[in-house]
């Protein structure tokens, strides 16, 4: 609201059509900053600082800022700082008191469609703690997108279909097993089992290439097996989802485009990118190795399917923009996805966005499930869940909850605790995993900023009534620095969906939750008896209990944004 104000004003005066204007790192340098200057002295051979200074004297003249705007400053070599009044802030108190849940979103992607690939576990695989940063950041994506007016889509794009399925189908037929009795750690066993058999055994490998052709080719028997492999596998994800709270629209895997890749693979052929190379049919490109279309045994690969996913999507939802919410191991494979895709003249106006998330790794090294060395996330989320039950046990405001209560929060704590430790990396970012980091009380933690929520909730119910009038006193430093962070909140939601990165979401509300902490640490925000006698409760108080509210209201819409519940009370 108020930085647009800000931007058309600058445009306005400067004569310009872009405006950049941004949230300083430092407070100091005010709430908004902007380089307009020294564009303009670039352009014109003139002295920035020169240039800024009278800049600002116009600025400071204008009836449109008048309000807003407290103090405008010229900075080091240029750049004008921009710092908004006490009466802007508290607008903004009542805009969080009147849209609540609303509050940070808008329709910036009015008429625009986003489609996300996220999750995608590999059937007849547990699903494995390194599968939660594909599932939890795709989701924060999905939600971002949504809060900003955009269509967005879900797809699980499960792996479902590959030589991996002939390992599968190789095992089950040879030890004569009935799939139907497997459970999906049986399934993993007889995969792990099979890589360890396999390793430099070529025959083995023919062996599970051979049984995927007879899948891929449409064996009615193989297809039985592996739709009963599916069913088993789908139980065991959806157990998972329902933990974590993720629901995705569609779950179209691999094999969903079986009948859709040759129409793919023709029109590659009739638009003469493709080429024979050592008996199999591949793509080249000028700056990349070849990507192959299909394998010299006559099977399709992961690239072929890809394409024809893309081209799925295209007539489906016509997106604008497609996300993928995969490890940073399928970099290349994806830059030749998008690259092909715009050989073939795909819609050259959307964008191909390659999130690629590091690895979760534990002190003991890296998983592979094909060694066997995976660690199930259900596993982990249970171990959570018991951990937050104990804190909730040991703690003064715990002992009020029943055990219902208890139960209830324990599961958003524990479940939250573990979304949030992956959410506050960088999605490039390798993590290693932490307990201790991820259960701390006093720091950057789920379990810290649903505490802090907790508080403002208390404190409102002591409270029981809210004025949004402004307060008749002054501000003092800690309360400035809450509504100055408030303020930020839709302009982080904008930054962290465009730069495909939910941590800038984390950062901030774990930034507003410090910031509002060290004001109740300070101050005191509900009136005495004698200030309520004396009905001096509204100037002295008010204000303090409506940035409470405030607080609360932008730290729940935030957390639900990365997918973390909120309990009323712990």
């Amino acid at each position: 609201m108020f930085k647009r104000r800000i931007i058309e004003t600058i445009k306005e005066i400067a004569g310009l059509q872009e405006i950049e204007l941004e949230t300083p790192e430092i407070e100091t340098f005010g709430d908004y900053s902007t380089n307009v200057a020294m564009v303009l002295a670039k352009k014109g051979g003139k002295n920035p600082p020169e240039v800024a200074k009278n800049l600002v004297e116009l600025l400071q003249k204008s009836s449109q800022l008048g309000k807003i705007v407290s103090k405008i400053e010229v900075a080091g070599p240029g750049f004008i700082n921009f710092w908004l009044s006490e009466e802007a802030l508290f607008q903004n108190l009542k805009e969080i008191s009147d849209k609540k849940e609303k509050y940070g979103t808008n329709e910036e992607g009015a008429g625009k469609t986003v489609v996300i690939d996220y999750s995608s576990p590999n059937i007849a695989k547990r699903f494995g703690i390194g599968q939660l940063r594909s599932t939890v950041i795709g989701q924060a994506l999905y939600n971002l997108y949504k809060s900003l007016g955009y269509k967005v889509i879900g797809d699980n794009h499960l792996g479902d279909w590959g030589t991996q399925f002939g390992t599968l189908l190789y095992q089950i037929e040879s030890k004569k097993l009935d799939p139907a009795k497997l459970s999906i750690n049986e399934l993993e066993d007889l995969y792990v089992e099979f890589n360890k058999e396999a390793e430099g055994n070529e025959k083995l490998w023919d062996e599970a290439r051979a049984y995927f052709k007879k899948l891929e080719s449409g064996d009615s028997k193989a297809k039985e097996v592996w739709q009963k492999v599916v069913e088993i596998s789908m139980q065991e994800f959806d157990k998972i989802y329902d933990l974590l709270g993720v629901k995705i629209d569609y779950a179209h895997g691999e094999s969903f485009y079986g009948d859709k890749m040759p129409e793919v693979i023709e029109e590659l052929r009739a638009k003469g990118l493709t080429k024979k190379s050592e008996g199999a049919e591949i793509v080249e490109f000028p700056q990349m190795p070849p990507a192959m279309v299909i394998k010299s045994d006559g099977t399709t690969t992961y690239f072929t399917r890809d394409l024809a996913t893309i081209k799925y999507r295209i007539a489906t939802w016509n997106p604008d923009l497609f996300i993928y919410e995969v490890g940073s191991d399928q970099i290349l494979h994806f830059r030749q996805v998008f690259a092909c895709a715009k050989l073939l003249g795909w819609n050259d106006k959307m964008h191909y966005e390659h999130v690629a998330h590091g690895l979760i790794r534990f002190s003991s090294g890296k998983m592979s499930t094909r060694e066997g060395k995976t660690i199930k996330l259900e596993e982990v989320l249970d171990e959570a869940v018991q951990r937050a039950w104990n804190i909730i046990e040991k703690s003064e405001t715990g002992r009020g909850l029943s055990k219902e209560e208890r139960e209830k929060v324990a599961d958003s704590v524990g479940i939250g605790a573990i979304k949030y430790f992956d959410l506050i990396h960088h999605p490039q970012s390798d993590i290693l995993f932490d307990w201790d980091k991820i259960f701390i009380l006093e720091g950057n933690s789920a379990p810290y900023l649903q505490y802090t929520v907790a508080r403002t909730n208390s404190v409102l119910a002591k409270a029981k009534t809210v004025n949004s009038q402004k307060s008749s006193v002054s501000l003092n430093p800690e309360e400035l620095a809450v509504l100055r962070a408030l303020i930020r909140f839709p302009d982080v939601i904008h930054m962290a969906a465009n730069n495909f990165s939910p941590n800038l979401l984390a950062n901030y509300l774990f930034e507003l939750a410090q910031k509002y902490n060290n004001f109740y640490a300070h101050h005191r925000i509900l009136p005495t008896n004698s200030e309520r006698t004396k009905g001096e409760a509204l100037s002295v108080n008010q204000h303090r209990i409506m940035l409470t509210k405030a607080t609360g209201q932008v730290l729940k819409n935030g957390l639900g944004i990365l997918g973390i519940d909120t309990p009323e009370r712990m």
